[in-house]
């Protein structure tokens, strides 16, 4: 298999997939780099090696073809000043025009592609548009992790058109290998921290992690449906009713299996959804008619901490409570803070997920762990145990 290290780009267009979906404001101005950002190495690597970088991405979800609010236009300006050269902007991603601009393309200079979503193929992965795209490289580099679940066109198709040269860029190789150093070969014990609101959308995870995992700590909403299936009041903090069998079965299947589950014992309680709300600290079964738990208490805060700063490999997707308001963020915060002290001590940790994402850069704690996940739905993926179209498209 070809990598990005030793392959010769001298003299070679790369077609690189990234994924530059980022958020805009009101002006159309990136409000949120870090994806541009984390394509930089890659992209620069093609040019050192004397190549011309043609970069393709998907931008938003237009829906009926080109739609100037979903233009690669207005990422021209900050990617070529985050790259530190000037980029050029293709027309449309396929098509005469297109080839010939990329063909034209000089050793060092980088060309733009237009979003790819403004063509229907590439949602549908199909094959004549995905070789369309490849006219316009001679090698294929994927690095668009955060789209590596989905089968489309430019991250999976279009390999079969680059049977010798294909690789993964370095931030999809970063994102398999820290994955696989948490679910192939983690240092023990390994303690994954599932947290959120809802049992529903972890339960495939949480399966498939009760074969690798030592410990497993449960907290967030999801807290309460284990609560309430034991025969606890949960007042009205979020249950789901429906998965309370559910929970049953994920408690008897880790004692099966050896696993330790640790949840809230203690919880902070509120009279409303509000930052202004009154507060108390109850046993987490025992919370009162009109209230709601909103964050983890004292004594579960020292129990997670405890577990997680005597671990060799740690997971962590999901807060604790509702960090979003600070008087309900202590508990995400201590369990970073247990984060970054173990890793201190040499564990290796990952932090990914939307909301973990967000606790850890909020708590100023990012340097202080191994590696940060950049994607949503494929990292949630490759935890459940799926084979992601992207990354086997360069494996086979």
């Amino acid at each position: 298999m070809q990598t990005i290290q030793s392959y010769d780009f001298k003299g070679k267009k790369a077609l690189i997939r990234v994924d530059f979906n980022v958020p805009l404001n009101e002006n159309f101005e990136v409000t949120d780099d870090t994806r541009i950002r984390a394509a930089i190495p890659t992209i620069k690597k093609v040019i050192e090696g004397g190549g011309s970088p043609v970069i393709m991405s998907h931008f938003g979800r237009p829906k009926d073809g080109p739609n100037d609010k979903y233009s690669m236009r207005h990422l021209v300006a900050p990617f070529s000043k985050l790259l530190g050269t000037e980029v050029k902007l293709a027309p449309d991603c396929v098509g005469a025009e297109v080839k010939a601009i990329a063909q034209a393309l000089k050793p060092g200079e980088v060309l733009l592609l237009e979003n790819l979503r403004f063509h229907k193929g590439e949602e549908k992965g199909d094959v004549e548009f995905a070789r369309q795209l490849a006219e316009n490289g001679d090698c294929w580099i994927n690095d668009a992790f955060g789209t590596a679940h989905r089968a489309h066109a430019s991250t999976a198709v279009m390999a079969q058109f680059f049977p010798n040269d294909k690789m993964f860029g370095y931030l999809i190789e970063s994102e398999v290998e820290s994955l696989n150093k948490v679910l192939k070969n983690p240092q023990r014990p390994l303690t994954a921290i599932m947290g959120g609101a809802k049992v529903s959308s972890k339960i495939t995870i949480i399966e498939n992690l009760l074969d690798q995992v030592d410990n497993l700590i449960l907290g967030g909403g999801m807290t309460f449906t284990f609560m309430k299936a034991k025969g606890g009041t949960v007042g009205t903090s979020i249950c789901e009713e429906d998965y309370l069998e559910t929970a049953l079965n994920i408690e008897k299947l880790a004692k099966e299996k050896g696993v330790n589950i640790y949840m809230a014992s203690d919880v902070v309680v509120a009279d409303a959804f509000s930052p202004d709300a009154n507060t108390q600290v109850v046993p987490a079964n025992q919370i009162p008619d009109g209230w709601m738990g909103l964050d983890a208490g004292p004594e579960t805060i020292a129990r997670f901490k405890e577990v997680i700063e005597n671990s060799g490999t740690i997971l962590w997707n999901g807060p604790v409570g509702v960090f979003e308001m600070e008087r309900f963020a202590k508990g995400s915060r201590e369990v970073g803070n247990a984060i970054v002290a173990a890793t201190a001590k040499g564990a290796f940790s990952l932090v990914g997920g939307g909301d973990s994402v967000a606790c850890v850069n909020q708590f100023g704690l990012a340097d202080g762990v191994s590696y940060i996940s950049t994607a949503g739905g494929a990292l949630l993926e490759y935890l459940e145990g799926k084979n992601l179209p992207g990354v086997a498209a360069v494996l086979d």
